[in-house]
Formats: C-alpha cells, sequence, structure tokens
C-alpha cells in the first residue's frame, strides 16, 4: 500500500513537531510544508526532503505541479494561527485534499457551517485534533459516567505559564486566538462534553488577559473551571521550575490522566487515516461553548462601559 501525502502548513509552529511525528509514525509521506518563518529546522529530524516554502503562493503552485505530475496531496495538515484555520482548511478542501486541523477548528459556531457546505461539495473530510478524546483514562471515565448517569461536581484548574512574548504575539491577540480560553482552554471543554454530555448553562464570572472562569453545567456534571497563563497562579505546591498546573476533581477525587500524552496526536492521525477521525459535528459543542464565552464578555464590557457613563454624567 502507498503512502499518503502530506503536505504542512505552519511549520515553524509550536505544535508543528507533534503532527510531523504524526505524519511520520503513521506511515505518511511530508511532500511538502509552508511557513512564512523559516525557522523550521525541525523539519530535519522528520522529512529532510520536504519542499519548504515561505511564500504561500509558490507553496499553492507546487501542491499543483505535484498533482499534475500524478502524485497529489492526500492531506494538508493545518498549524497556523487561529484565526487562518478556517481559510486553510478551505485551501486545502480546493486543492482536493482533506483536512487536519489543529484546534480549535474555528472561532465561531457560523465559520463551522461554510466548512459543512464546502466539504460536501468537494467531498473531503475536515478532522480536527481532540486528542483528550483518545485518552485511556478519559475514555475509561467516559464509560464509568454514562453508566451511573448522576450529576458530578467537578472542578477543572489549568495554569501554563507563559512569558511576555505571549501577548505581544498572535496569541495575545483575542481576534487572532480567541482570548485564553480559547487558545488553551477548547480541548477541555471539548473533552468535559465527550464525557459529561451536552451544554445546560454556560456562564462567565472572569476574563482578563491573561485569566478566564466561569461555571459549566453538562447534561452529567456542573463544573467550575479556571484557566490561566500566569505564573503567579501556580500553586505553592509546584516544584522549583515547575510551569504547569493541571487538576481536575469529580466529587472531591482528583483524576489521574498526567500520563499518556506523549503519542496521541499519532494514534489520531492513525485514527483519521482508517476513516474514524473527528470531524465538524464533533468540534460544534466545544466551539459553541468558547464563542459563547467571548460573547458574554463583550456583553459584560458594553455594560460596564454604560454604567461609567451613567455614573461620570451623575
Amino acid at each position: 500500500m502507498s503512502k499518503h501525502n502530506f503536505a504542512l502548513i505552519g511549520a515553524a509552529g509550536y505544535v508543528a513537531p507533534r503532527h510531523m511525528r504524526a505524519i511520520r509514525d503513521s506511515g505518511g509521506d511530508l511532500k511538502v510544508a509552508f511557513d512564512p518563518k523559516d525557522s523550521v529546522g525541525v523539519l530535519d529530524s522528520y522529512f529532510p526532503d520536504a519542499r519548504f516554502f515561505i511564500e504561500f503562493e509558490r507553496f499553492d503552485r507546487h501542491l499543483d505541479k505535484l498533482r499534475r505530475m500524478g502524485e497529489p496531496i492526500d492531506y494538508i495538515s493545518i498549524c497556523s494561527p487561529n484565526y487562518l484555520h478556517d481559510a486553510h482548511v478551505r485551501f486545502a478542501l480546493r486543492s482536493g485534499a482533506h483536512a487536519i486541523c489543529e484546534k480549535p477548528l474555528v472561532l465561531n459556531p457560523w465559520n463551522l457551517d461554510g466548512l459543512e457546505e464546502m466539504a460536501e461539495r468537494t467531498h473531503k473530510n475536515v478532522h480536527t485534533i481532540l486528542q483528550l478524546r483518545l485518552h485511556p483514562a478519559i475514555r475509561a471515565l467516559r464509560e464509568s459516567v454514562q453508566s451511573d448517569r448522576r450529576m458530578h461536581d467537578i472542578d477543572l484548574t489549568y495554569i501554563t505559564s507563559r512569558g511576555s512574548w505571549y501577548h505581544v504575539s498572535w496569541k495575545g491577540d483575542e481576534n487572532k486566538s480567541g482570548g485564553v480560553a480559547t487558545n488553551i482552554g477548547v480541548h477541555f471543554f471539548d473533552m468535559l462534553v465527550f464525557i459529561f454530555g451536552a451544554v445546560r448553562e454556560n456562564v462567565l464570572h472572569l476574563r482578563t488577559s491573561s485569566r478566564s472562569a466561569g461555571y459549566l453545567e453538562l447534561e452529567r456534571a456542573r463544573v467550575r473551571w479556571f484557566l490561566s497563563v500566569d505564573r503567579s497562579d501556580l500553586p505553592p505546591s509546584c516544584k522549583p521550575g515547575q510551569t504547569t498546573w493541571r487538576s481536575i476533581t469529580m466529587d472531591g477525587e482528583e483524576i489521574e490522566f498526567s500520563e499518556g500524552f506523549t503519542d496521541l496526536h499519532t494514534e489520531s492521525y492513525r485514527e483519521i487515516m482508517a476513516g474514524r477521525g473527528y470531524t465538524i459535528s464533533d468540534v460544534r459543542p466545544s466551539i459553541e461553548i468558547v464563542s459563547t464565552l467571548r460573547t458574554q464578555a463583550e456583553q459584560l464590557a458594553r455594560g460596564e462601559r454604560h454604567r461609567l457613563i451613567e455614573t461620570v454624567r451623575r
């Protein structure tokens, strides 16, 4: 059986090496990569013969050349900034390839509607990486929760400290990343829906450039959540040099899933190439959650400005 041909958009990105490894370990062949930045020496560790372009037009032309040579690209993997995912998925579909996109697939639910229409029209698939759904501990917990049908109390805390660069980069620009809840939290929201069922209530309590917190009620869980990229939020119990804190408790007991993350991207690729990958319908609930949170934040901000104006007038 011949290898699947891959192209990669966003080769210089933080998460790109996980995709390179997944392509290699799942038996794929990365033919061509693109990124406007040229810090992509990591390609040598995975696909040293892959063609690389820093101009999108030349990348596009090379994909067309491969098609005319009888070596079309089967999958285009997308690791670009969040706000470009929608456009790059559509590019993949127009290029006659299936799309494999990092989280979040898009920033807003209405973007999903357009992608669904285009995927149907081009007869190609749009897959997204929801790696936590493949974690053995998460799958076991889901089976346990679905069997007892009780309501559970969940506390989720995720702190992944970032330096000042974060707020200067596209990740610190809400219009490009979607904000903290979207950028570092969307896969946790997907995990919660996967385990505990559909959303009943979604309330924002706190939202700044570094932190976000709220309450989420699902079919079988009441969830309090807190997300942060500020190192000052790390608990005193952290070891020296520790930069990340992840804690999820259910009914007061810690859910342990700190191990087993290493190969989840590779497992995701294997599932996709076997026809079992997660699609647009799977990702929609988590995209709706983070979009609602942004809407609530905008409403709160408008309300606060209105109250400030009225106070000044008085």
